[in-house]
């Protein structure tokens, strides 16, 4: 048997973390086993779907890297066999015209309510074999009154549900719109899915469409329902504990494979093995070992993962990312040194891609403004007769490297007798505006020298105007 999977978004929003999640597990599943990894769109809320949330499901599964086999499937270009299916059903006896009306039901369900039942449809229409005059029927689907459904659940186990409390669902509206329980069971069906894993908030609906499953003669695929992702403070994770949306973890400065490593490890673990490259997920996670109870997002950790994900990724990898966090500040990176070799020096010390971009912009644009603390500290009237000696030796120096230019500062700290902090850090706020960056010999070599010159004799021209 040939593994198929799905994921199956409605786009009625941005693609979401637990979504991104769900993704994750299916995609692994489907690659550890052979098989397909399907993408389906299921837009039938046509006053909630739009073209924009379509786009922002693509790209999120596009920067998290998550290629799919199939698709994208739209469940809107399939109502007319949706319809052929309904029509099976009405054919089969499996469904049936409901003429109740809004106030009807309304009624109804307060009665029960009065009579502390549980409010839900009484099957009232299930024998009715003439329309009723002014009212366009829904179709229900005739839901076994006896007996249990069992969901066989890899996650939970056996899970089961009486049809006592199951009634006959909605499967067509009025105007002929098939309902989310039918078409998912027909797409199941005809994508012949193997496992369909998903959140825990659809654990109710696997009843419901397990009968379908069994009216139109089909075995249903075997079912593995996620648990919910919490925030730190135990509620459901939701816009309120900070970015929710995978785009804006992108915009945050996230490498996707530290979000994905991230997300595999809220309700998975191998031992106590915390990074994980894509290829040992792939080979190590298993659906059935997902944890029954929920996790807990936490951004700490999440941080944490992305600082060795840029520390250990090749430069090149980081550099790719980095380009477009760069071009977010109206930086060209093709205006200053080869990118890879900034993301060497900047890599070690950066937590986000937006930190790494911040720190780099000295290298692309002169520095426009100083920190003011650091300007105070470190350009002054102390400072300015260092600079000016280092723009003379700096200007000698011919052959422009990391080590010449060490030897130069500390030379000029050994002749003045002063700590090489002393000459470094006023050379650092020249050229960065502030008072962090990467080793500074290093720094420069790559900077330039005219780059560096001229920083210099910036900070020495504000030191003479401010003095």
């Amino acid at each position: 048997m040939t593994i198929r999977t799905r994921f199956a978004p409605s786009p009625t929003g941005y693609l979401h973390v637990g979504g991104a999640r769900t993704a994750l597990f299916s995609w692994l599943y489907a690659r550890k086993h052979g098989g397909q990894f399907i993408l389906r769109i299921e837009d039938t809320d046509l006053e909630r779907s739009s073209a924009e949330s379509v786009n922002a499901i693509l790209e999120g599964m596009t920067w998290l890297g998550l290629e799919y086999d199939e698709g994208p499937f739209y469940q809107t270009q399939r109502f007319d066999r949706y319809k052929e299916v309904i029509e099976q059903l009405l054919q089969q006896g499996d469904a049936y015209y409901c003429y109740c009306s809004k106030q009807e039901l309304e009624d109804m369900r307060e009665q029960q309510r009065a009579n502390k039942e549980k409010p839900r449809y009484d099957g009232r229409c299930r024998h009715r074999t003439e329309p009723k005059p002014g009212i366009e029927p829904v179709i229900r689907f005739k839901n076994p009154t006896e007996g249990s459904v069992i969901v066989k659940d890899v996650i939970r186990g056996n899970v089961e549900f009486s049809n006592t409390e199951l009634d006959d669902l909605v499967i067509a509206r009025p105007d002929g719109t098939p309902t989310y329980n039918l078409t998912v069971v027909v797409d199941d069906m005809d994508m012949q899915l193997t496992h369909v894993i998903r959140g825990d908030d659809h654990l109710n609906n696997s009843p419901r469409q397990i009968n379908i499953f069994k009216a139109l003669g089909v075995e249903p695929p075997v079912y593995a329902h996620v648990p919910m992702i919490l925030g730190d403070d135990g509620a459901r994770l939701s816009k309120r504990h900070g970015a929710v949306s995978v785009m804006s973890y992108r915009d945050e400065g996230f490498l996707p494979e530290a979000l994905l490593n991230y997300l595999v490890r809220l309700g998975w673990s191998h031992g106590d093995q915390e990074i994980f490259s894509l290829d040992e997920m792939t080979q190590l996670f298993d659906i059935e070992d997902v944890n029954k109870a929920a996790s807990s997002f936490n951004t700490e950790k999440l941080l944490w993962l992305n600082q060795q994900y840029i520390k250990h990724s090749s430069p090149e990898h980081v550099a790719h990312h980095l380009s477009w966090h760069l071009g977010q500040l109206g930086i060209d990176p093709a205006t200053g040194p080869q990118l890879t070799e900034v993301v060497k020096l900047q890599q070690e010390r950066a937590k986000t891609l937006v930190e790494m971009a911040a720190n780099s912009k000295f290298f692309y644009q002169d520095v426009s403004e100083y920190d003011a603390k650091a300007a105070a500290k470190n350009l002054n009237e102390k400072s300015l007769p260092l600079l000016e000696e280092m723009l003379e030796r700096l200007t000698a120096v011919t052959f422009w490297q990391a080590e010449p230019v060490h030897n130069e500062v500390k030379a000029c700290a050994e002749a003045n007798e002063v700590g090489m902090g002393k000459v470094a850090q006023p050379i650092r706020v020249a050229i960065t505006g502030n008072t962090v960056s990467p080793p500074l010999d290093v720094t420069l070599a790559l900077l330039g020298r005219e780059r560096t010159l001229s920083a210099i004799t910036a900070a020495v021209q504000w030191i003479k105007d401010h003095a």
